[in-house]
């Protein structure tokens, strides 16, 4: 089990850059792949990105290819995603998840959650 805590949201204007934390406690951190997904007012929640296991492998959403950058250091267990050109539409509340099966793209997928933080916009 792993347990995960998300920090760094906040208010950044448009064409800005901003950075969000994912830090995990518990066991076998560097066994899950992590991703992030985000939740617009009244909207679902949708994949932002995703990193393999060993940081190898990355996949994004169409809507932040080039502007957003997802990483992770396991000997500090955290994940991280960069945020630059920030659009109005990026503005949503961010989680972080850990993948346990199927596919990378869909939130039924990750078995623990961290408890959003809220950004850019």
């Amino acid at each position: 089990q792993v347990q995960l805590v998300v920090s760094g949201g906040g208010f950044v204007q448009a064409g800005g850059s901003l950075r969000l934390s994912c830090a995990a406690s518990g066991q076998k951190f560097d066994s899950y792949a992590i991703g992030w997904f985000r939740q617009a007012p009244g909207k679902e929640r949708d994949f932002v990105a995703v990193i393999s296991f060993d940081g190898e492998t990355t996949y994004y959403a169409d809507s932040v290819k080039g502007r957003f950058t997802i990483s992770r250091d396991n000997g500090k267990k955290m994940v991280y995603l960069e945020m630059n050109s920030v659009r109005p539409e990026d503005t949503a509340v961010y989680y972080c998840a850990a993948y346990s099966s199927g596919s990378y793209y869909n939130d039924f997928g990750y078995d623990y959650w961290g408890q959003g933080t809220q950004g850019p916009g």
